[in-house]
Protein backbone atom coordinates (compact mmCIF):
# COMPACT_ATOMS: atom_id res chain seq x y z
CA UNK A 1 0.00 0.00 0.00
CA UNK A 2 1.53 3.43 -1.14
CA UNK A 3 1.88 6.29 1.78
CA UNK A 4 1.44 9.91 1.24
CA UNK A 5 2.95 12.17 3.22
CA UNK A 6 0.57 15.37 4.70
CA UNK A 7 1.39 18.57 6.44
CA UNK A 8 -1.58 19.28 9.12
CA UNK A 9 -1.88 23.14 9.63
CA UNK A 10 -4.19 24.16 12.92
CA UNK A 11 -5.45 27.77 13.07
CA UNK A 12 -7.55 29.84 15.41
CA UNK A 13 -9.25 32.72 16.08
CA UNK A 14 -9.68 33.92 19.57
CA UNK A 15 -11.98 37.87 19.18
CA UNK A 16 -14.98 37.77 17.39
CA UNK A 17 -13.02 40.81 16.03
CA UNK A 18 -10.37 38.54 14.49
CA UNK A 19 -13.23 37.33 12.02
CA UNK A 20 -11.84 39.38 8.47
CA UNK A 21 -15.19 38.53 6.24
CA UNK A 22 -15.53 37.96 2.45
CA UNK A 23 -17.70 39.71 0.37
CA UNK A 24 -21.15 37.98 -0.69
CA UNK A 25 -20.90 36.83 -4.35
CA UNK A 26 -22.89 38.15 -6.77
CA UNK A 27 -25.92 36.17 -7.61
CA UNK A 28 -28.21 34.06 -5.88
CA UNK A 29 -26.11 32.34 -2.95
CA UNK A 30 -27.81 31.81 0.10
CA UNK A 31 -26.67 30.30 3.21
CA UNK A 32 -29.21 28.30 5.76
CA UNK A 33 -29.08 26.20 8.69
CA UNK A 34 -30.01 22.68 8.30
CA UNK A 35 -31.88 22.78 11.30
CA UNK A 36 -33.46 19.02 11.35
CA UNK A 37 -30.44 17.04 11.72
CA UNK A 38 -30.25 14.44 8.85
CA UNK A 39 -27.93 11.85 8.38
CA UNK A 40 -28.64 11.40 4.77
CA UNK A 41 -27.77 14.99 3.95
CA UNK A 42 -25.18 15.31 5.82
CA UNK A 43 -23.51 11.61 4.12
CA UNK A 44 -24.27 13.40 0.69
CA UNK A 45 -22.70 16.92 2.20
CA UNK A 46 -19.90 14.89 3.65
CA UNK A 47 -19.49 12.98 0.45
CA UNK A 48 -19.84 15.39 -2.57
CA UNK A 49 -17.73 18.14 -0.82
CA UNK A 50 -14.95 15.97 0.43
CA UNK A 51 -14.85 12.83 -2.20
CA UNK A 52 -11.87 14.66 -4.49
CA UNK A 53 -9.76 15.89 -1.47
CA UNK A 54 -9.75 12.59 -0.04
CA UNK A 55 -12.08 12.88 3.32
CA UNK A 56 -12.51 9.23 4.52
CA UNK A 57 -12.68 9.37 8.24
CA UNK A 58 -16.89 9.30 7.64
CA UNK A 59 -17.20 7.12 5.01
CA UNK A 60 -17.62 4.23 7.16
CA UNK A 61 -19.86 5.30 9.62
CA UNK A 62 -23.35 3.76 10.28
CA UNK A 63 -26.80 5.49 10.01
CA UNK A 64 -26.92 5.47 13.63
CA UNK A 65 -23.59 6.91 14.17
CA UNK A 66 -24.19 10.24 11.88
CA UNK A 67 -27.51 10.49 13.95
CA UNK A 68 -25.75 10.19 16.98
CA UNK A 69 -23.32 12.57 15.96
CA UNK A 70 -25.51 15.03 14.61
CA UNK A 71 -28.20 15.34 17.63
CA UNK A 72 -25.33 16.73 20.16
CA UNK A 73 -25.81 19.70 21.44
CA UNK A 74 -23.54 22.26 19.82
CA UNK A 75 -23.35 20.54 16.31
CA UNK A 76 -24.55 23.04 13.31
CA UNK A 77 -25.06 22.49 9.83
CA UNK A 78 -24.94 25.70 7.72
CA UNK A 79 -25.60 24.94 4.07
CA UNK A 80 -24.56 26.88 1.07
CA UNK A 81 -27.08 27.16 -1.63
CA UNK A 82 -26.72 28.46 -5.33
CA UNK A 83 -30.00 29.13 -7.33
CA UNK A 84 -31.19 26.43 -4.77
CA UNK A 85 -28.43 23.51 -5.13
CA UNK A 86 -26.10 22.34 -2.41
CA UNK A 87 -23.13 24.17 -2.95
CA UNK A 88 -21.01 23.30 0.06
CA UNK A 89 -21.42 23.51 3.67
CA UNK A 90 -19.61 24.26 7.35
CA UNK A 91 -19.89 22.00 10.51
CA UNK A 92 -19.78 23.50 13.45
CA UNK A 93 -19.12 21.52 16.81
CA UNK A 94 -19.32 22.95 20.41
CA UNK A 95 -16.32 21.60 22.24
CA UNK A 96 -15.53 22.15 26.60
CA UNK A 97 -14.74 25.87 27.78
CA UNK A 98 -16.17 27.71 25.24
CA UNK A 99 -14.24 26.28 22.07
CA UNK A 100 -16.06 25.75 19.25
CA UNK A 101 -14.02 23.80 15.66
CA UNK A 102 -14.84 24.04 12.46
CA UNK A 103 -14.68 20.41 11.87
CA UNK A 104 -15.67 20.34 8.26
CA UNK A 105 -15.95 22.99 5.44
CA UNK A 106 -15.74 23.15 1.96
CA UNK A 107 -17.64 23.45 -1.29
CA UNK A 108 -18.57 20.88 -4.09
CA UNK A 109 -16.07 20.51 -6.79
CA UNK A 110 -18.17 22.33 -9.32
CA UNK A 111 -18.67 25.29 -7.27
CA UNK A 112 -15.44 26.44 -6.31
CA UNK A 113 -13.93 29.57 -7.76
CA UNK A 114 -16.91 31.18 -7.66
CA UNK A 115 -16.04 33.26 -4.53
CA UNK A 116 -18.80 31.43 -2.61
CA UNK A 117 -16.52 29.73 0.18
CA UNK A 118 -14.72 32.67 1.46
CA UNK A 119 -18.48 34.18 2.15
CA UNK A 120 -19.06 30.62 3.97
CA UNK A 121 -16.27 30.67 5.49
CA UNK A 122 -17.10 33.74 6.98
CA UNK A 123 -20.98 33.40 7.58
CA UNK A 124 -19.70 29.79 9.53
CA UNK A 125 -16.87 31.31 11.55
CA UNK A 126 -19.36 34.39 12.84
CA UNK A 127 -21.66 31.17 13.85
CA UNK A 128 -19.15 30.02 15.27
CA UNK A 129 -18.96 32.78 17.17
CA UNK A 130 -22.19 33.25 18.40
CA UNK A 131 -23.07 28.95 18.63
CA UNK A 132 -24.75 30.12 22.67
CA UNK A 133 -27.35 32.19 21.04
CA UNK A 134 -28.90 29.50 19.61
CA UNK A 135 -28.35 26.33 22.59
CA UNK A 136 -28.75 27.81 25.38
CA UNK A 137 -26.66 26.21 28.35
CA UNK A 138 -23.18 26.08 26.75
CA UNK A 139 -20.26 27.91 27.23
CA UNK A 140 -19.90 31.40 25.83
CA UNK A 141 -17.62 31.21 22.83
CA UNK A 142 -14.12 31.98 23.75
CA UNK A 143 -12.34 30.29 20.99
CA UNK A 144 -12.65 29.13 17.15
CA UNK A 145 -9.96 26.80 15.89
CA UNK A 146 -10.24 24.18 12.28
CA UNK A 147 -7.37 22.51 10.47
CA UNK A 148 -6.61 21.78 7.31
CA UNK A 149 -4.24 19.77 5.73
CA UNK A 150 -1.77 19.21 2.14
CA UNK A 151 -4.70 16.60 0.85
CA UNK A 152 -7.30 19.86 0.60
CA UNK A 153 -7.89 21.93 -2.19
CA UNK A 154 -4.94 25.22 -2.78
CA UNK A 155 -6.98 27.63 -1.75
CA UNK A 156 -7.66 26.79 1.44
CA UNK A 157 -4.87 28.06 3.86
CA UNK A 158 -5.57 31.54 2.51
CA UNK A 159 -8.66 31.43 2.58
CA UNK A 160 -8.44 30.85 6.63
CA UNK A 161 -5.51 33.47 6.55
CA UNK A 162 -7.71 35.88 5.00
CA UNK A 163 -10.22 35.88 7.54
CA UNK A 164 -8.28 35.94 10.18
CA UNK A 165 -7.47 32.44 11.46
CA UNK A 166 -3.81 32.17 13.07
CA UNK A 167 -1.25 29.27 12.83
CA UNK A 168 -0.92 27.85 16.14
CA UNK A 169 0.46 24.13 15.19
CA UNK A 170 1.74 21.90 12.30
CA UNK A 171 2.00 18.34 11.76
CA UNK A 172 3.70 16.15 9.51
CA UNK A 173 2.54 12.57 9.24
CA UNK A 174 2.66 9.55 6.81
CA UNK A 175 -0.86 7.80 6.61
CA UNK A 176 -1.77 5.26 3.74
CA UNK A 177 -2.76 6.42 0.62
CA UNK A 178 -6.90 5.97 0.21
CA UNK A 179 -8.73 6.04 -3.06
CA UNK A 180 -12.48 7.97 -2.22
CA UNK A 181 -14.60 7.85 -5.17
CA UNK A 182 -16.79 11.10 -4.60
CA UNK A 183 -20.18 11.16 -4.43
CA UNK A 184 -20.28 8.01 -6.48
CA UNK A 185 -17.65 6.09 -8.60
CA UNK A 186 -16.22 7.61 -11.43
CA UNK A 187 -17.66 10.67 -10.27
CA UNK A 188 -14.47 12.34 -10.69
CA UNK A 189 -14.03 11.52 -14.80
CA UNK A 190 -16.57 14.12 -15.38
Amino acid sequence: MSTLIVTTWSLEQTSPADLQPAAAPEGDVRIVRAQEPSPEFSRFLYASVGGDIRWTDRLGWTYAQWREHLNRPGVETWVAYDRGTPAGYVELESQDDGVVEIVYFGLIQAFRGRRIGGHLLSYGTARAWDLTDRWPGLAETKRVWLHTCSKDGEHAMANYQRRGFQLFDTKVEEEPEVATPGPWPGAHAL
